[in-house]
């Protein structure tokens, strides 16, 4: 029994630590008029649904990621997530960073990869319908240059 109320204390201490520990998410830059990406009102709509919640300057934290351990996951996803893509300065891209984004979003649309589905577990409503990943998957096909 002692054993037992020494492990869990160790275990809360632990705990309490973790906290200290902050995984910070850069400021992104503040677009400026034309930074954007521009779609189709009904394209637009189904981006900001599904993934602007990491590729967008769009901070949408929520309350268990601010807890660690799940926060170290959840901030990293962000800051990733951003890296690699943010629409909100999507035309600052060059056209080569813009083609291998046209094409992961194709390719990512029809895996299923993204939303990554751990995120859809808590966010149902960032869940993309079938019509909705196909006129994604239209748009940015659109623009895949051959």
């Amino acid at each position: 029994m002692k054993t037992l109320k020494v492990l869990l204390g160790w275990m809360i201490v632990s705990f309490a630590l973790l906290q200290l520990i902050h995984i910070d998410i850069p400021t992104p830059p503040t677009p400026k008029p034309g930074d954007r990406v521009e779609a189709p009102a009904q394209v637009m709509a189904a981006l900001e649904k599904g993934c602007y919640d990491c590729h967008s300057n769009r901070d949408n934290i929520p309350w268990y990621g601010n807890i660690a351990p799940i926060s170290f996951e959840v901030r990293q996803h962000v800051k990733d997530g951003r890296k690699w893509l943010n629409f909100d300065l999507f035309n600052r891209y060059d056209e080569e960073k813009k083609q291998k984004i046209y094409q992961g979003i194709v390719k990512t649309l029809r895996t299923g990869a993204m939303p990554m589905p751990m995120y859809l577990w808590v966010h149902k409503e960032a869940r993309l319908t079938p019509e909705e990943r196909k006129m994604i998957i239209d748009w940015a096909k659109e623009h895949i240059k051959e």
